[in-house]
C-alpha cells in the first residue's frame, strides 16, 4: 500500500459543552439549569448515552465520559427509589469525567440531580424533546463535530459524481486542471486546503475552510470566485472522497504503468482510497486524462475492469497460439 501523501495535520476533535450549546442549542432546544460556570468542560465522545441499567447498579458497560441523558423512564425510576439509594446511584454515574447532564421530556427533575451536579461541577441542561428524538439529533451532531479529521494540500472536485482529490507538487498545475474540469461542467469543493472528516468510520468527506470557500488561486490571474464566475451549479460545500490523483512531472527514466493492472491505495483515517499517479508534460491533456481516470474508476466500481479484461483476452490469445503450434508437432 502506498503511503506517500501530502498531509498537513491530523487531529481528534474535542469541543466544550459551551461550544456545543452555542452551535446546536437552538436546534436541540437546550437551556442551562445549573452550573453555567462549568460549560468549559470537554466533550470527547461522539455518543450521548442514557443511564439505563447503571441506575440499578450495573456499571460494566457504562462510559462516564459521555454526555448523560435522563429521559422520562429514568426520572420515573429514580422517583421509585428512596433518597439514600437515589444518592448512591447518582453519585456512581455522575463523576468528574461527565461532560454534562441533560434531562429530556416533560417530567420535573428530582432535586438530587442538580444538587449532585453542583457538587461535581457538572453542567445540567434540559430540553423539551422526547428522549429518543433528542438522542438521535444529538448523536448526529456530535459525530459531525467530533469525527477524526485531517487537513491536506490539494484541490477537491466532483467529476461525474466522483469525489476527486488532485494533489501534486507546487506549480504542477492542480488548480489549472481543476479549473479545466469546472469549465467542462464539474464542481469545485475546495482549492489548496482540504479538510477531510471520517464519517461513520466508513468513508471520508472533504470540505473547505470558510475563508476561501469557492475561491481558487490561479498563477498569473490571482484569486477567482468560482461560484460568481461560473455559477452556483459549479460548486458544492462537501463531497465524499472516492479517488486521489497525484500529478507529477514526466520523468523519462521512471516506470509508468501502461496496463492499469497495478492498483494503488492510500490509507487516510483508516479508509483505503484508490490512488493514481498521472505524469504530466506539455502536450498531454490533463483535464481529459483526469476525466478518463474518473470514468474508468466508475466502471471498476460497477464490476468492469478494462485492464483485466484485456489481460484475459491476451492470455487466451497466447494460449491459442501456443496450442496451434503444438498440434502440428504432435501429428
Amino acid at each position: 500500500m502506498n503511503r506517500e501523501f501530502f498531509v498537513m495535520s491530523k487531529s481528534q476533535q474535542v469541543i466544550s459543552v459551551g461550544d456545543f450549546l452555542q452551535k446546536h442549542g437552538q436546534v436541540l432546544k437546550l437551556s442551562v439549569v445549573a452550573c453555567k460556570e462549568h460549560l468549559k468542560r470537554k466533550i470527547t465522545k461522539a455518543e450521548a448515552q442514557r443511564p439505563g441499567l447503571s441506575l440499578s447498579g450495573f456499571m460494566k458497560k457504562f462510559v462516564p465520559s459521555r454526555l448523560l441523558v435522563f429521559g422520562n423512564s429514568e426520572i420515573l425510576y429514580l422517583k421509585e427509589l428512596d433518597k439514600n439509594l437515589q444518592q448512591e446511584r447518582l453519585q456512581a454515574i455522575l463523576t468528574e469525567e461527565t461532560p454534562a447532564v441533560i434531562t429530556a421530556g416533560k417530567y420535573p427533575v428530582p432535586p438530587l440531580i442538580p444538587a449532585i451536579c453542583k457538587e461535581k461541577g457538572v453542567p445540567l441542561l434540559k430540553t423539551p424533546f422526547p428522549t429518543m428524538e433528542f438522542l438521535s439529533q444529538a448523536n448526529f451532531l456530535l459525530a459531525d463535530q467530533l469525527s477524526p479529521t485531517t487537513t491536506c494540500h490539494g484541490t477537491l472536485v466532483e467529476a461525474f459524481g466522483v469525489g476527486v482529490l488532485i494533489q501534486g507538487d507546487s506549480s504542477i498545475g492542480k488548480s489549472e486542471a481543476a479549473l479545466g474540469l469546472i469549465e467542462r461542467g464539474h464542481r469545485l469543493i475546495s482549492d489548496d486546503v482540504v479538510r477531510m472528516h471520517l464519517r461513520k468510520d466508513a468513508f471520508i468527506e472533504g470540505t473547505g475552510p470558510e475563508l476561501n470557500k469557492h475561491m481558487m488561486e490561479i498563477r498569473g490571474i490571482g484569486i477567482i470566485n468560482v461560484a460568481h464566475l461560473y455559477g452556483a451549479v459549479c460548486v458544492r460545500s462537501s463531497k465524499r472522497l472516492d479517488l486521489i490523483i497525484k500529478l507529477e512531472a514526466w520523468d523519462d527514466y521512471a516506470f509508468y504503468d501502461r496496463m492499469g493492472l497495478d492498483e494503488r491505495f492510500i490509507e487516510m483515517l483508516g479508509v483505503n482510497i484508490p490512488y493514481h499517479i498521472l505524469p504530466v508534460k506539455p502536450g498531454r491533456d490533463v483535464v481529459l486524462l483526469i476525466e478518463t481516470i474518473v470514468l474508468n474508476h466508475r466502471l471498476k466500481s460497477m464490476g468492469y475492469h478494462s485492464a483485466k479484461e484485456f489481460n484475459i483476452k491476451l492470455l487466451e490469445t497466447i494460449s491459442r497460439k501456443q496450442q496451434a503450434k503444438s498440434e502440428p508437432a504432435k501429428s
